[in-house]
């Protein structure tokens, strides 16, 4: 854990600070920054059974302002982005980074749970966020042509569909436009909100927290609940960690407090007042402050800017997958990568259309912003509550402040996320539920996977050689040898691999040298080359070697091999190099080590898993695959 900006790192940006800070406009703050869109219409929703008067809406208002100030300034970009996996943030890298400074296997396990259900949910918040976001911004339509209502739902799915069938065609060239639509999306929020304030002025007044403590004070543990609207206005905080390692930790603290939370502010001040001098217009705050020249381009603005807020947590999703691949919690799966230059722009074409079919499905199931707002919040409370607890137990032993302030500042970061927690649960039967289920399935899935894998390779164990057993005998009864380099795939590096065992009793040859090769993924970002690989002899032109690679790399084995310039006799030219590899058939069995359920899960991801010269970039035409069935 690195104290320094992420700037520093082997794959950091280094583009000019301002560049990057507009590009930090596109990516990362595309979902915060369009919760203007339907927050403070949430809050005053009949089910909170709130009035817009001066008192009420000034407390309202005066939470959402301190939630950004404690939950965004204070936490993720005061605290939280000082603690970086090599360079790299998300829910994901931090729980790799608590698990490295913990030695007890079972804190190891519980904090690794923690994380996969972190990252279900926020996987989760990938379905949603695309969902509300755009059906918000379309519903500006009903504001200005109410006869065009019924237009909203077909609207909303035909943008979607748009959106995740352009993922394949990547966002290197498209990506250059997100900053400057969303600096003049700021910029428009910003003269919105100096508009209404215009009309009311007082509404300045909410800056002050006392507001927010006197609301607390008047409706009593009612008002405990309205926490589940104001949730809304933060919803994409965890874009700042997750997308750190593409932009560096300033240029997001620089387009934060410089930009992103002034316009910010100021349209949520400006709805307010706006209610206040014109109660009727609470029903959406957000577009009856526009003016009416300017409401049909700020519809499509605002479509456009959800659309780009949509693309950055579809892209968080993808390098999600990525990790949860690489670390063992999902099978392999096709992984393009969609731009030379840009580190981390990838395409994973089966995560982009199961969240298209999701998010359309949500759509289409809960019919408006506003019944989708009721389920809004769990999947990003949850996520925040997480991410705190890790942060807790990576800095136990190193504060990332002075103790006398850093401590009761995680005190309070944990108190908040709880409440918002709370808040969001009470609306469990009103529509909280999905979220939670959507993260309960993804977490099943994932946990399925790497408990499947482990008994798995416990099976294949079971009749396993010892390595350094086998060659021994070999050597007494060599068979023939052929030109060229073997190289056997296999997880489990002291024992033969089956593919080798195959190899000689079907083939009865072996390669003049035969590499027993094991890939491992480390709780590294990138791993540095030299690194890379590890080559140990074994005996008779046999060897031990191992590739190491970060969760945010993606594989390429032949490549590594190439540039193992430095190892004696061993060659890996391509045209000179074959690939073995074990591919199991599982066949689900009872009362074995999983649940009849889970073991059918299991063994239709295992059958769909990428083929491991897709996967490992190795050529079709030099790889072999053999194996066997593997009752688990």
């Amino acid at each position: 854990m690195r104290l320094e900006p992420v700037n520093a790192s082997s794959h950091a940006p280094q583009a000019r600070p301002a560049t990057l800070v507009l590009a930090a406009l596109g990516v990362v703050f595309g979902d915060i920054g369009t919760s203007p869109l339907y927050t403070l219409k949430e809050a005053f929703l009949p089910h909170y059974g709130l009035t817009p008067d001066a008192p009420t809406m000034l407390g309202v208002l005066s939470l959402i302002v301190w939630a950004l100030m404690v939950v965004i300034t204070a936490k993720y970009v005061g605290v939280i982005m000082r603690a970086d996996n090599e360079g790299e943030g998300g829910i994901m890298a931090l729980s790799a980074l608590a698990e490295r400074t913990l030695k007890g296997a079972r804190g190891i396990y519980i904090v690794g749970v923690l994380g996969v259900f972190g990252a279900a949910l926020f996987f989760g918040d990938g379905v949603l966020t695309p969902a509300i976001s755009v059906l918000s911004a379309v519903e500006g339509l009903e504001v200005a042509a109410p006869a065009l209502a019924h237009w909203v739902l077909p609207l909303t799915v035909l943008v979607l569909v748009v959106l995740f069938a352009a993922q394949r065609f990547g966002t290197d060239v498209v990506g250059r436009a997100f900053g400057p639509i969303i600096l003049l999306w700021f910029v428009a929020l910003a003269a919105i909100g100096i508009r209404g304030i215009l009309l009311h002025p007082q509404v300045l007044a909410a800056l002050n927290p006392v507001w927010a403590l006197r609301f607390f004070a008047t409706h009593g543990p009612h008002g405990f609940f309205i926490l589940g609207a104001v949730v809304l206005a933060v919803t994409g905080g965890e874009a700042l960690y997750a997308d750190m390692g593409h932009f560096g930790r300033r240029p997001i603290q620089r387009a934060w407090l410089y930009i992103v939370l002034p316009a910010l502010a100021l349209n949520y001040l400006g709805q307010g007042a706006l209610v206040l001098a014109q109660p009727g217009a609470v029903d959406n705050p957000f577009y009856l402050g526009v003016p009416t020249w300017a409401l049909y381009p700020m519809i499509g603005l605002s479509t456009l800017a959800t659309v780009i807020a949509s693309q950055a947590v579809i892209s968080g999703a993808y390098s999600a997958a990525r990790q949860a691949v690489l670390l063992g919690y999902l099978p392999r799966m096709t992984i393009r990568q969609t731009s030379r230059d840009a580190f981390g722009q990838i395409y994973v074409p089966t995560i982009n259309w199961l969240l298209m079919l999701g998010t359309i499905a949500t759509v289409v199931g809960f019919g408006s912003s506003t019944a989708l707002a009721t389920a809004y919040g769990v999947s990003v409370t949850g996520t925040m509550l997480i991410t705190t607890v890790l942060l807790i137990v990576t800095t136990r032993h190193h504060a990332l402040l002075p103790r006398a302030i850093y401590w009761p500042l995680v005190a309070l970061f944990v108190g908040v996320d709880v409440a918002f927690l709370g808040a969001n649960l009470a609306k469990f039967f009103d529509g909280a539920w999905f979220p939670l289920l959507l993260g309960v399935l993804v977490f099943a899935v994932l946990r399925t996977w790497r408990r499947g894998r482990q008994l798995l390779q416990a099976e294949v164990l079971k009749d396993g050689i010892a390595i350094d057993e086998f060659v021994p005998q070999l050597m007494l009864a060599p068979p023939l040898r052929v030109p060229g380099t073997a190289v056997f795939l296999t997880s489990q590096p002291g024992v033969v691999p089956k593919a080798l065992l195959h190899n000689l009793k079907h083939n009865r040859v072996l390669h003049e040298r035969n590499v027993l090769l094991n890939v491992q993924t480390r709780p590294l970002p990138v791993v540095p080359p030299t690194q890379r690989l590890v080559i140990k002899p074994i005996g008779d032109s046999f060897y031990r070697a191992t590739l190491h690679f970060g969760f945010m790399e993606t594989p390429d084995v032949p490549l590594a091999l190439m540039r193992a310039v430095d190892y004696g006799d061993i060659c890996f030219d391509p045209m000179e190099t074959t690939y073995f590899a074990s591919r199991e058939t599982v066949v689900a069995a009872r009362h074995r080590g999983m649940p009849i359920w889970r073991d059918v899960i299991f063994a239709f991801m295992h059958r769909n898993a990428t083929a491991a010269s897709n996967f490992f970039r190795i050529p079709g035409n030099r790889l072999v695959e053999m194996g066997a069935p593997v009752e688990i």
